[in-house]
């Protein structure tokens, strides 16, 4: 399959580092992944709800591009889909180069908005020793690139399963760069 898509899909009810592989996931607009311990219109993530838990949740949905996973085994991490945390898994899409707003559909019609890059934590590294710095890179003008994946919102509810096309819409010009969420 050349076609941008849908590698595996993930999800987990608590809040673990790696998230089981399952045949579908359902997308919930405004919440995210039904039966994901991320679901919800407010922040998830626990350090987040700390800080701030009426905060909007702009990390529903997190994917990564099955060639950072390849990337990473070829180095020698013992690294495969879902082990990092994200609920889709995808493939022949540069991820990292989608402006800030871009809308990823889905073949059953579900519809994430990206909002922006997933920040790579102190996690990676207790799962692999040097995970956190393999998922980090600077550019020339030293500036930090985030490897793991971008994060999003639902637009349009929907499922989504293994073998699902992707299609892109970007947004119109000026095009904002994905920051950290």
């Amino acid at each position: 399959m050349s076609a941008a898509h849908v590698v595996a899909v993930h999800r987990d009810d608590r809040h673990r580092f790696s998230k089981p592989t399952v045949e579908a996931i359902t997308l919930r607009t405004g919440l995210g992944v039904e039966g994901d311990a991320h679901f919800g219109a407010t922040v998830q993530h626990r350090s987040r709800v700390r800080r701030d838990p009426t905060a909007a949740n702009l990390r529903q949905v997190h994917l990564i591009a099955a060639e950072l996973i390849d990337e990473l085994v070829a180095n020698g991490f013992d690294v495969a889909p879902g082990v990092m945390g994200e609920n889709v898994t995808t493939r022949g899409l540069d991820l990292l180069a989608l402006p800030t707003g871009t809308v990823v559909g889905f073949g059953a019609g579900a519809l994430v908005e990206i909002t922006g890059l997933r920040n790579p934590c102190r996690q990676l590294d207790r799962h692999a020793r040097g995970l956190q710095n393999a998922v980090l890179d600077r550019a020339p003008d030293g500036t930090l690139i985030r490897r793991a994946g971008v994060m999003g919102i639902v637009v349009r509810d929907g499922g989504v399963r293994p073998g699902d096309l992707l299609e892109v819409r970007v947004p119109d010009a000026p095009h904002r760069r994905l920051e950290p969420v």
